[in-house]
């Protein structure tokens, strides 16, 4: 700690030190505060991610046996060929829906720290009025 002359008032140089020393405080809590975002939303994303994934494979392993027992039901009406090519353009479709929803879902969410960006605003306003 820098000694503070007798009337109590700094001098330009320590007043300049000591704001040199708070910045470099804040930029190094800005940085943690970024890190502990970012983590905090990739752990988030993986294993809503990997639950999906699992979630979506023990769907398809189930819809394989109904599938077929829905292309051999509507076989017997409209033959095989067709109602296989049906039900094909049908899942597809359905699958496209979901696949486009999941996508823009996935872009409207920002990875972005947002904390962090607005920590980093008050710090720069802190700086400006601290260098007036």
């Amino acid at each position: 700690m820098t000694a503070v002359p007798q009337g109590g008032e700094k001098s330009l140089g320590q007043l300049f030190g000591d704001l040199v020393g708070e910045t470099r405080t804040l930029i190094r809590q800005e940085i943690a505060l970024a890190k502990t975002e970012l983590s905090e939303k990739a752990a988030f994303a993986g294993r809503n991610v990997g639950i999906a994934a699992a979630g979506a494979m023990i769907i398809l392993m189930g819809m394989l046996p109904i599938l077929a027992g829905i292309v051999i039901a509507l076989g017997h009406k409209i033959g095989y060929a067709t109602s296989a090519f049906l039900v094909g353009i049908l899942f597809v479709i359905i699958g496209a829906v979901l696949l486009m929803k999941a996508l823009n879902a996935l872009k409207s969410e920002s990875m972005k720290p947002e904390q962090t960006a607005e920590q980093v605003k008050e710090t720069k306003q802190w700086m400006k009025e601290q260098t007036r």
